[in-house]
């Protein structure tokens, strides 16, 4: 998963600055229009009113693709609330090359704001750290349980093709991660395990001095992630707007078809991130769908606008999409605010 999306020259993500959109493999909700960039800076600019001790406030955005979302941000910040937009100095991070040689371009005039364009989070920050289907994106382990215990799926390559063989698990890491959640797989179930995930928003923590962390990104709480209703696993590849579910018994898993050429992705179990962010001091403020966090930013004023407009909002908003896609939130060292994307309703579906 890490070759077949990262490697530098043959990675899916590496070799192209946007593959999200209608001419890509599949959308996300800075796809839909701006609309979604212009209600997050709502919450923003609440968070930076809230560090207000600062005279700046970093804005940071992690897998942020050729830079269209902190465009939308910054756009709606500079007509609605220029004391906000001065106070910002953006960072963009993006794994991919060609997509950071997009950003001056992207954020055009709004470029003034950009601090920093880079593979990796700043060393430290005070303010907002965005993510937006990151950590869905991130390499997983995937495993399955046996009569002998459990296993763990590899690719092994032979006669110039790839097929799955499972082995034993790579790390005892594997096993501590289920027993740490109190997850009992049941014979025949497989389930991907994120390690990657949990390093990253450990260091994120660490590398935040003061401020909010914001993931977004589709996935579950651990109790819902590892049961019958996934026992198959969640690891899907998308490509042409087409997801393949995980794979049948006997069947070449679609994800290892045309390495490079498609999309891999797999749920995030949030329960294990927001443990890991609360065991470096982060605090919890709010775990939620998309619909709730949204209407908590005022969507009912967003939608006043032109068909346009509302259509888009829909889209955001809508049961089975976009809208429920979870809202992980968390602070560290401001206290617990009440904010604007918690106001409505704190619920997950």
């Amino acid at each position: 998963m890490e070759l077949a999306l990262y490697h530098p020259e043959i990675g899916y993500y590496a070799r192209a600055a946007q593959r999200s959109g209608r001419a890509g493999d599949f959308v996300t909700s800075v796809d839909v229009g701006p609309l979604f960039g212009e209600l997050l800076e709502i919450q923003l600019a609440e968070m930076a009113e809230i560090l207000a001790a600062s005279s700046q406030v970093d804005l940071v955005e992690a897998a942020a693709g050729n830079g269209r979302l902190s465009a939308d941000i910054l756009r709606a910040a500079r007509r609605r609330d220029l004391l906000f937009y001065s106070r910002v100095r953006l960072h963009l991070v993006e794994a991919s090359a060609a997509a950071r040689a997009e950003h001056p371009r992207v954020l055009g005039a709004e470029s003034e704001r950009l601090a920093s364009s880079s593979a990796d989070l700043p060393a430290t920050f005070e303010g907002v750290l965005l993510a937006n289907e990151l950590l869905d994106a991130l390499p997983v382990h995937q495993v399955v349980m046996r009569p002998e215990g459990l296993r763990e799926i590899y690719v092994h390559a032979s006669g110039g093709s790839l097929r799955t063989i499972e082995g034993p698990p790579s790390t005892p890491e594997l096993a501590a991660y289920l027993d740490r959640l109190g997850v009992a797989l049941e014979q025949g179930w497989r389930g991907e395990i994120n390690l990657r995930a949990i390093h990253w928003i450990r260091a994120a923590a660490r590398r935040l001095s003061r401020g909010f962390i914001i993931l977004i990104d589709y996935g579950h709480d651990a109790r819902e992630l590892y049961s019958v209703t996934h026992s198959g696993g969640t690891l899907t590849t998308f490509t042409r707007h087409t997801s393949a579910g995980p794979e049948r018994p006997g069947d070449l898993p679609a994800w290892l078809e045309d390495p490079g050429d498609r999309d891999i992705t797999a749920h995030v179990d949030f329960t294990s991130v927001r443990l890991a962010a609360e065991a470096e001091g982060l605090t919890t403020l709010g775990f939620l769908d998309q619909t709730y966090f949204l209407m908590g930013l005022g969507v009912v004023t967003a939608d006043a606008g032109d068909l346009k407009r509302r259509l888009a909002l829909k889209t955001l908003l809508m049961p089975g999409g976009f809208g429920t896609h979870k809202v992980l939130i968390l602070a560290k060292g401001v206290g617990t605010p009440s904010l604007a994307g918690c106001s409505f309703r704190v619920r997950v579906t």
